[in-house]
């Protein structure tokens, strides 16, 4: 059965806001809610107003009753891996074992210039990614860790108390054919891409599916979910996205209700196995309740 969730942006927004805008997207029956790794706008460059994410995801954990708590995705250029492990089995506990763990490579340049941090070339960041998310799940899964890669080392390193769940839920983010999904294929048990048309997800999914016959995983192991922009109309696409809003728009649901359930229907027949509304600030409640009662008992 495909799981749908809703993405919620940090940028532009306050804390009351955000607890309530969870609270209403529990009580509307969707069943997983994720953040971003901001410290910027998300939206080209618009300013710097976005909260931090590893708080945020702890107060998503503690602020909900019943909802996977994601994240879409953890930049591994921010923070150690183990740093971040630890963070997320602590919230792990906070939730009652309801967390997914994100991570990606980065792509925000303004944010790391602004920082001070390094933003090496797109192969490193692929390097560090591929090295970070097996630091991670070994933290999380294994008693102990011994981990010698160029970027990351890890020995007889142990996270500890364990998380509430034993094989807790890791995601690769990206849309890279070559190293992004390989890497998801190798060593995640899911793969999120944003903003994309049916035909490119699908296409993209099955590019996933060959690089598991190639390392030897099953695919039906990895879910697969894309997050679509929610736009009943240009005015909310555009207050939405700013100077983003014509790349996003292939994979942002706009139209009538029986225009958005048809695009749903499309993804889902590609091969989501969840769906995620991302929306931004100002979020728009009686959207999302039009489209919970757009799909009915899904």
């Amino acid at each position: 059965m495909t799981v749908y969730g809703v993405h919620a942006g940090l940028q532009n927004t306050t804390t009351q806001d955000l607890r309530s805008l969870w609270r209403h997207i529990e009580d509307l029956g969707f069943d997983w809610i994720s953040i971003w790794d901001h410290f910027y706008s998300a939206s080209l460059g618009d300013g710097a107003n976005s909260l931090e994410a590893v708080a945020t995801h702890t107060a998503l954990a503690c602020d909900t009753r019943r909802v996977r708590c994601g994240s879409l995705v953890y930049s591994v250029g921010y923070r150690h891996p183990a740093v971040l492990a630890n963070a997320v089995c602590t919230i792990d506990h906070l939730s009652g074992g309801r967390v997914d763990l994100g991570l990606g490579a980065g792509w925000s340049q303004i944010e790391y210039d602004a920082y001070g941090i390094p933003f090496p070339p797109v192969k490193v960041r692929m390097d560090q990614l591929e090295e970070a998310v097996q630091c991670v799940r070994g933290l999380l899964r294994d008693e102990v860790t011994t981990f010698e890669g160029e970027w990351f080392q890890l020995h007889e390193a142990r996270c500890e108390p364990r998380p509430v769940q034993a094989e807790l839920p890791i995601w690769i983010g990206g849309a890279g054919e070559r190293r992004t999904l390989r890497i998801a294929a190798q060593w995640a048990d899911g793969w999120n891409i944003p903003f994309v048309a049916p035909d490119t997800f699908a296409r993209k999914r099955d590019v996933l599916h060959a690089h598991c016959t190639e390392v030897g995983r099953y695919p039906g192991e990895i879910r697969t979910a894309v997050n679509l922009g929610l736009a009943w109309d240009d005015d909310s696409l555009r207050e939405q996205f700013g100077r983003m809003a014509e790349l996003v728009r292939p994979g942002v649901l706009m139209g009538s209700d029986e225009q958005v359930l048809q695009r749903v229907s499309e993804y889902v027949e590609a091969g989501a196995d969840q769906v995620n509304l991302a929306l931004r600030a100002p979020f728009d409640r009686d959207a999302l309740a039009r489209f919970a009662a757009t799909l009915g008992p899904a």
